[in-house]
């Protein structure tokens, strides 16, 4: 055990280094030219898009196929999204003609042990998003040494001073979109003819799972609309700490710590 944690420590060391060392060299660049320049120099072969297919990804997913359309695409399926999240998945996928989508799932006796004594959403939906989101994903993302993510710096106090390229965990993580604007967003969508989320007509802006998603008002914040009134902000995904990922919390620990 000591020894594994020693390999993910100096691998995350490693990819602290090169993150500096990118963004340096390519944290100027424009969104399109920054994903071309990590697909076919930086991580050929090595990088994948993680995206929820919520209500702004397609904007990166179409640069993305612009650029490359066989890139991995990692979808992950909680279990609990909304309907009309998948079926909008296989439209965006249909029109921009991805190639290679792969969808990442909970382990189906992590979720067996961890919901013995009802929904852990609304209990402990920390401990949920960790057995739906966390663990699926970085288990998806392991044979990479590079993610890309849709984040953008207006998404919340949390991302404000989001970077282009950070280091996150064992991984290069690139966020293309940093510095758009939500403008920016739908001006590409609109441009571009793209399909638009079905629940943005409904007042759904950041579109997570049914259970721990609602509307948002005109005058909220997007993010508001998250875990109402439990003052979480994010899933997990972008905030693990080293270790945990790694599968050190068992679906059993989680179901016993409610």
């Amino acid at each position: 055990m000591a020894e594994m944690t020693d390999w993910r420590q100096r691998r995350s060391l490693r990819a602290r280094a090169r993150a500096t060392g990118l963004a340096a060299a390519h944290g100027h660049r424009d969104a399109r030219d920054l994903m071309r320049v990590m697909f076919e120099e930086e991580f050929p072969g090595e990088i994948a898009i993680a995206s929820s297919f919520g209500a702004e990804a397609v904007a990166l997913l179409a640069l993305a196929a612009e650029v490359e359309p066989s890139v991995p695409v990692i979808f992950l399926d909680t279990g609990r999204l909304f309907p009309e999240t998948i079926a909008y998945r296989d439209t965006v996928v249909a029109h921009l003609g991805l190639r290679d989508v792969l969808v990442a799932q909970p382990d189906v006796l992590e979720l067996a042990a961890a919901y013995t004594a009802g929904d852990l959403w609304s209990q402990r939906p920390d401990a949920c998003c960790f057995v739906r989101k966390v663990k699926p994903l970085v288990q998806a993302v392991t044979p990479y040494a590079a993610w890309i993510t849709g984040r953008k710096r207006y998404q919340g106090a949390t991302r404000q001073e989001l970077a282009p390229i950070e280091a996150s965990d064992r991984w290069v993580k690139v966020n293309p979109l940093a510095r758009w604007t939500k403008q920016d967003v739908f001006r590409l969508i609109a441009s571009h003819g793209l399909p638009r989320h079905p629940l943005l007509a409904q007042g759904y802006v950041s579109i997570g799972c049914a259970p721990c998603t609602r509307s948002v008002a005109p005058l909220e914040d997007e993010r508001d609309g998250r875990w109402a009134g439990s003052g979480k902000t994010e899933c997990g995904i972008h905030t693990f700490e080293l270790g945990e990922a790694a599968g050190h919390e068992s679906a059993s620990t989680v179901a016993g710590a409610r």
